[in-house]
């Protein structure tokens, strides 16, 4: 699933990224978008977004991801960062026990904000500083299963993952949206816009953990 170079967008996707200051979101976000990873990253000011459009199924998929920082005084912008929003990796690094404590909280205020069929992501990032984790990956598995998220961990730095993360969730929403089919709700505000006359419906049970999937190994 490259990026796909036509003009043609058949869906446009709307993902956060959730987590802890310093957890790695704009890394993540960068390896992604552009697949470059900065040493020197400075903490993000305010909320930050980029686009990729990737071909999922033979149609072009154009996905926002925005990415906002974790410090608490930027809370504030969190009803407009959520608003719209169909798919979320909730990250926190591996090797800070406390990014993975406030997972919960969050969680909680993503699914107070956002659609509640929202597809989220449970990311363990920072994979390649095996040695110093504080955080086992079961634990993490056991978090994701018992709320019903995906999981995967990941490394920005050595972009182990980073791809497959994006991958999982944004071929979910597709599977959701084409499974009830694309249907016309101009009044409805769950969803991002898909053409200029659609709106992205998300019906139903959002995700389920693939029994063969739900954790990957990030060797």
């Amino acid at each position: 699933m490259a990026g796909g170079g036509s003009d043609k967008i058949d869906y446009v996707f709307k993902v956060v990224l959730v987590g802890d200051s310093a957890v790695g979101k704009s890394q993540i976000l960068a390896r992604f978008a552009r697949n470059e990873f900065a040493l020197d990253s400075k903490a993000t000011i305010g909320v930050e977004f980029q686009t990729r459009t990737l071909v999922i199924q033979h149609k072009s998929v154009k996905t926002q991801i925005w990415d906002t920082a974790g410090q608490e005084r930027y809370r504030a912008v969190t009803s407009a960062y959520y608003r719209g929003a169909v798919g979320a990796l909730l990250v926190y690094d591996i090797t800070r026990r406390q990014s993975f404590d406030h997972i919960p909280r969050w969680l909680e205020e993503l699914r107070s904000h956002s659609d509640r069929n929202v597809v989220i992501m449970l990311v363990g990032n920072k994979s390649d500083l095996e040695d110093q984790r504080d955080v086992t990956k079961d634990e993490a598995l056991e978090f994701a299963q018992k709320e019903n998220l995906f999981f995967l961990e990941t490394s920005a730095l050595k972009a182990t993952n980073i791809e497959n993360a994006f991958q999982t969730v944004l071929t979910e929403i597709f599977n959701i949206v084409n499974k009830k089919n694309l249907t016309s709700e101009p009044h409805n505000s769950n969803g991002m816009p898909a053409l200029p006359s659609k709106k992205i419906i998300l019906p139903g049970p959002a995700q389920e953990i693939p029994k063969n999937k739900a954790c990957c190994t990030s060797s």
